[in-house]
């Protein structure tokens, strides 16, 4: 970095610490409002980890647009920089409390453009005024001839401790309505500091900095900076989108990648360099073990995927960030410094949660983001004895071979399903990643060799054969082996039908065998609810449950994701079209749709939204059960699936039953005889406690009561994964 030193200032500045404190307070304000802000959407928008990548998009979104501004606001003079921040925070703070913005989805609505307008018109004018005081707060203190830049490591900091607050501390302890109050205060605080720190500049009129002595920065570098700095963000999005989709969907795992890629600018940008320098070395050596274990998504390594797939995510946007940092400008071009990695993080987000999943049907961003940070880190050997060895043009070309040979060598194992020996490559091509370190282009290829030798051969195969499906909420994969056809949504499989003659098809499997809980419902069905039963479900599936419709039922399903009643209506599944083809499809928000459905409108709701493991949290409030118990008859039945690898969720309908004068008894069958798998946990409530005697006569050794213990209450104001939370 350039050394300027920047005009003398006509009175003293605050104290370093208060600049320190101010920064630390703003960061912590801005991402505690990310989760807050998601669990108000939660009843409209559901839990899923792409809706999770929009609130991302917009938050990066709002904070370019508060960096330029603070770019802008450095052309002042310093009394008008603070005067013009100090109304801007007060303009911003008229709109609190923090809410979120009336309005629902329309049904024509498209997910990809309309939640991000959502979050933008409910908190964007307060998440741009504090996004802009990190950079302003830092000019702030450059005029005093401070080093400004450690300003950033408490910025980041306070970002952490906001982001792991939230979920952590406030979201178990207090409601949704008190945490807005209480942001409030804290936002009141805050601005309290920052006059505080602005107060000394008030009192003089320090110029801004001539045109002349700025440095000039040319707009190659600008687009460089940018650059660099997209490849971490966009690689902690699809790292956390490849975590909880395909890999392991435990919930709060989404929290583990934003940490880290906010701590990483910490590390990078610290005086001392040892750490840096040591994530520095380490990060190509952490892309090559995640990109060996990247298509392992099952068995006893698993938990590695999960520590090499955050682990390189986290060193490598440590090491990119330290590129960042020793390339910074002198403090007077701080700000379009910091606007540049601005810019650089909505690329990064915009790539990930707009542009991938419109033209990828699986979630190839992150392997490619994976390659790029290759590039980026590639160029150095950290291995002196090894940097003699591949030096020179005959080296780089013998490399370049050896690739080569890899990646064929790969396609042609791939094509005859030998895994050992797709294993064995990508460990072959690890070992040549390693001696390609120090030239980029070989090691970025190496990389994608990696990448392709472990399984990506494979996966693009199955796109090219239609297996793959890709929306909003999701990745759907279609298998087929030992006669049955399979959809898995990430690691959770959401449905098997059978193949052969139509007899065959249409019998019900996986959950829904006739042993399982709702399986004897629905087999009894006519005996407990009359002929001309009025069926509800949620969450359609492969719509499996439809094989148990008799003639003179009335079936209405819900669905929140189109892509998933395609799959379902498509050429290759056929329970819809074979057992309920009269049934009506309902697209939306199952408690949005439900609440605008007629009262006493189902004689038996299933709610069928819990297999996966982000769950729904809306779905089972107090709110939730009293619009079940409207769209319900009186005395009419409701039935809750909750098989979780994850959470006990069994208190929670227990209670949530009891809020609207509903008790039920539980059902934990064994697996499906026909499939291998799907121990299955239903639940049967009703305010008609002689309907739930028929309901346990249906098969007596099947029923319990529901367990008598802790409960546990979800409300819309507050609820709260952790007491429920099985960790393995």
């Amino acid at each position: 970095m350039a050394s300027l030193a920047p005009p003398a200032p006509q009175a003293a500045l605050a104290p370093r610490w208060l600049f320190t404190l101010a920064v630390f307070t703003g960061s912590f304000l801005l991402f505690l409002v990310q989760p807050m802000l998601a669990r108000m959407a939660l009843p409209r928008l559901g839990g899923a980890p792409a809706v999770w990548n929009s609130a991302m998009l917009v938050y990066q979104g709002l904070l370019l647009g508060g960096y330029a501004y603070a770019h802008l606001l450095s052309r002042f003079g310093s009394r008008a920089q603070v005067g013009i921040h100090l109304a801007v925070l007060f303009a911003a703070g008229l709109t609190l409390p923090l809410s979120l913005a009336a309005g629902s989805p329309p049904a024509t609505a498209e997910p990809f453009l309309w939640v991000p307008w959502l979050l933008l018109i409910s908190v964007g004018p307060l998440f741009f005024a504090i996004s802009a005081q990190a950079p302003l707060l830092q000019r702030w203190l450059a005029i005093g001839g401070a080093d400004p830049y450690p300003l950033y490591v408490a910025s980041n900091l306070g970002s952490f401790c906001g982001l792991i607050a939230y979920p952590l501390l406030l979201e178990p302890l207090v409601g949704v309505a008190e945490n807005s109050l209480w942001w409030s205060w804290g936002y009141g605080a805050m601005m309290v500091l920052v006059a505080a720190c602005g107060l000394p500049l008030l009192r003089q009129d320090q110029a801004p900095t001539p045109r002349e002595a700025a440095p000039t920065i040319p707009l190659r570098t600008f687009a460089r900076w940018a650059l660099i700095a997209a490849v971490p963000s966009g690689l902690m999005l699809s790292t956390t989108l490849h975590l909880t989709t395909d890999v392991a969907p435990m919930p709060l795992l989404w929290v583990v990648p934003l940490g880290l890629y906010l701590l990483s600018f910490s590390i990078a940008f610290a005086e001392r360099r040892g750490v840096a320098n040591f994530c520095t070395a380490a990060a190509p050596f952490a892309l090559m073990l995640a990109a060996s274990l990247l298509f392992v998504l099952e068995g006893d390594l698993l938990p590695l995927v999960v520590l090499f797939a955050i682990l390189a995510m986290f060193l490598a946007a440590c090491a990119l960030h330290a590129q960042l940092y020793d390339q910074r400008p002198e403090p007077a071009g701080l700000t379009l410094f910091y606007l540049a990695l601005s810019v650089g993080g909505v690329l990064g987000g915009l790539f990930c949660a707009l542009i991938a999943p419109l033209i990828f049907d699986w979630t190839y961003e992150h392997p490619l983001l994976m390659v790029a940070a290759a590039y980026l880190l590639g160029g150095r050997q950290p291995v002196p004895a090894l940097a003699d060895v591949t030096s020179g043009k005959m080296a780089g070309r013998v490399l370049l071979l050896l690739i080569l040979v890899l990646l064929v060598s790969s396609f042609i194992a791939a094509s005859v399903d030998n895994r050992t020996a797709v294993a064995l490559l990508a460990s072959v091509g690890a070992g040549l990643a390693t001696f390609a370190l120090g030239r980029r282009r070989l090691f970025a290829l190496a990389i994608a060799a990696v990448i392709l030798a472990g399984g990506g051969f494979r996966q693009i195969e199955d796109s090219l054969n239609g297996q793959m499906t890709r929306s909003y909420f999701g990745v759907y994969r279609i298998s087929e082996e030992f006669g049955q056809r399979v959809l898995i949504h990430g690691t959770t499989t959401h449905g098997v039908q059978l193949l052969g003659p139509p007899e065959r098809r249409r019998t019900p499997t996986s959950y829904y065998w006739t042993g399982s809980g709702v399986g004897r419902v629905m087999s009894n069905l006519p005996a407990l609810m009359g002929p001309s039963a009025r069926v509800g479900v949620v969450g359609v599936g492969l719509g499996t449950l439809g094989c148990y419709a008799r003639p003179g039922q009335v079936w209405t399903l819900f669905e929140i994701d189109p892509a998933v009643v395609a799959l379902a209506r498509g050429p290759r599944f056929h329970f819809l079209r074979e057992c309920v083809p009269t049934a009506q499809v309902v697209i939306g928000d199952a408690r949005l749709k439900l609440a605008e459905a007629a009262p006493a409108s189902f004689d038996i709701l299933v709610i069928d939204a819990f297999s996966s493991d982000a769950i729904p949290m809306h779905l089972l409030t107090k709110e939730a059960f009293a619009i079940y118990r409207r769209a319900l008859r009186p005395g009419g039945l409701l039935m809750i699936h909750i098989s979780n690898r994850h959470l006990e969720l069994r208190p929670v309908v227990r209670t949530g039953g009891e809020s609207v004068g509903m008790s039920g008894v539980l059902a934990a069958a064994a697996g499906d005889r026909l499939v291998r798998g799907f121990e299955t946990t239903w639940t049967a409530l009703s305010t008609d406690p002689a309907l739930i005697e028929r309901v346990k006569a249906t098969e007596s050794d099947l029923w319990v009561g529901l367990p008598f213990g802790a409960r546990v209450h979800w409300t819309d104001d507050h609820a709260s994964i952790l007491p429920v939370l099985e960790m393995p």
